[in-house]
């Protein structure tokens, strides 16, 4: 049994972890010990802590839904009590990425843009076309998501052009607006589109067009239960991995 630390506990993903974790799925793999959020919230059946450093009760790993200026916080911690980490949220600066690609070296960490399978498949389908398509085909990207989202892009939507880029295995500039020039479309470029409205869950598009054809490929999200799944499975992954920096295609492939 995985005794888990849930970072972001009170927010709507730490809310929707909580419950998934009780299910059959996971019942037996792990349970919340304790929570920290920095706001109030329903009541929970585990201690909540204002800030990881107050975190006195052993836990065998730490899920982090939270925000990204607590990255430090969360990384600390993990490195001082050799805690395995899963990472789930979006908008870390390069930076950041580097704090996260050095810890890895010493505790084990999961780290993906989307914790969704189904995403991260479409991200595998996206290389195996854009390897295809080729220079032949335009490549652009459309994003939707809730209006309280803060980053944009989508984390998600740049590991789709990462995907691109990877199969090309070119230079290829990304384009994340058109309206201050006035020019013709290069063959190089992948033009990147954020929506943000309503209760959007998450949408994502990647558009390869070719002369006289267009294909799409696309992912979905009904509920954000698909993400608090995709991190529990992905503390159980890791909890007994050597260090390293781990990702969905890890527990794909």
């Amino acid at each position: 049994m995985i005794d888990i630390l849930l970072c972001g506990c009170l927010g709507v993903m730490g809310k929707m972890i909580s419950d998934c974790s009780l299910s059959d799925r996971f019942s037996d793999k792990l349970r919340i010990a304790a929570g920290v959020d920095v706001k109030d919230g329903p009541d929970v059946k585990y201690p909540v802590y204002r800030s990881v450093n107050d975190v006195d009760l052993p836990v065998g790993a730490i899920v982090d839904f939270s925000h990204p200026s607590l990255l430090s916080d969360v990384i600390s911690y993990a490195l001082k009590n050799t805690l395995p980490v899963v990472l789930a949220t979006t908008g870390y600066t390069e930076e950041q990425k580097k704090v996260i690609e050095n810890a890895s070296e010493k505790i084990p960490v999961f780290f993906s843009p989307n914790m969704s399978f189904g995403v991260n498949v479409v991200a595998d389908l996206v290389k195996k076309a854009a390897a295809v398509f080729g220079e032949d085909y335009d490549v652009e990207i459309i994003e939707k998501h809730h209006n309280r989202k803060l980053d944009a892009p989508s984390g998600t939507a740049l590991m789709l052009a990462d995907a691109v880029t990877e199969a090309e295995n070119r230079p290829m500039k990304r384009i994340y607006e058109r309206y201050s020039e006035r020019r013709k479309r290069t063959n190089s470029e992948i033009g990147i589109h954020s929506v943000r409205g309503g209760t959007i869950v998450g949408e994502h598009d990647v558009i390869f067009a070719g002369d006289d054809e267009v294909i799409t490929i696309s992912h979905s999200a009904g509920s954000r239960k698909i993400f608090a799944i995709g991190a529990l499975k992905a503390a159980v992954f890791i909890s007994d991995k050597p260090a390293g920096l781990y990702s969905m295609q890890d527990m794909i492939d």
